[in-house]
C-alpha cells in the first residue's frame, strides 16, 4: 500500500462519503448524526478550508481522508479544526498518522498557527496515543460531552498543536 494525500475533487465524493459515513455511522468518535450523500457530502467537503484525500496509488482507491477548517472567527481565527476517517478494512496501517501530519503542513500553510482539537471520545485509544506521539498538548476533560450511538456519554479531551 502506497499512499499519497492530496487534494479533494469533486469525483472523490462517493468514496469519502461512504468512508466518512463508516465514523458516522459507529457512533463513536463523530458528533454528527446524520450521513451525507453523495450530494450534500459534496457540498460538505468542497467547503472546508481544505480536505485532503488519502489516495492508495496502488489499488486506485481512497482509503482515508481529512477535512481542516476555522474553530473559531475573528481574533481566534487562526486556530483551525480538523477530523480524520479511515476506512475500516485498512485502519490500523499508519494512514491517520498521514492525513494529520499532512493536515498540520497544510493548516500552515493556510495561515493557521494553532490546530486545537475539541472533542476526542476518551475510549478513542488509538487516537490519543496518536496525538501524544505527535506532541499534542492535553487541555482538560469534558465529563461525559460525547454522546455515544448506545445512548451512554463519554468523557471528551481537548487537544492542541502549536503550528
Amino acid at each position: 500500500m502506497h499512499i499519497e494525500i492530496r487534494a479533494y475533487e469533486k469525483n472523490d465524493s462517493a468514496e469519502a462519503v461512504f468512508i466518512w459515513n463508516q465514523v458516522v455511522d459507529d457512533g463513536v468518535a463523530f458528533p454528527q448524526l446524520d450521513l451525507l450523500t453523495e450530494r450534500s457530502g459534496d457540498e460538505f467537503f468542497s467547503q472546508q478550508s481544505f480536505t485532503g484525500i488519502a489516495h492508495d496509488t496502488d489499488t486506485h482507491e481512497i482509503v482515508g481522508l481529512y477535512i481542516l477548517h476555522p474553530n473559531n472567527i475573528g481574533r481566534c481565527g487562526h486556530i483551525c479544526n480538523a477530523s480524520y476517517a479511515v476506512r475500516k478494512d485498512v485502519r490500523g496501517r499508519r494512514i491517520g498518522e498521514q492525513l494529520v501530519t499532512h493536515c498540520m503542513d497544510e493548516a500552515r500553510k493556510l495561515g493557521f498557527t494553532i490546530l486545537q482539537f475539541n472533542a476526542v471520545v476518551k475510549s478513542n485509544e488509538r487516537a490519543l496515543r496518536l496525538y501524544e506521539k505527535l506532541g499534542f498538548v492535553r487541555l482538560g476533560v469534558i465529563p461525559r460531552g460525547f454522546l455515544m450511538k448506545d445512548g451512554t456519554y463519554e468523557d471528551i479531551i481537548l487537544h492542541y498543536h502549536e503550528l
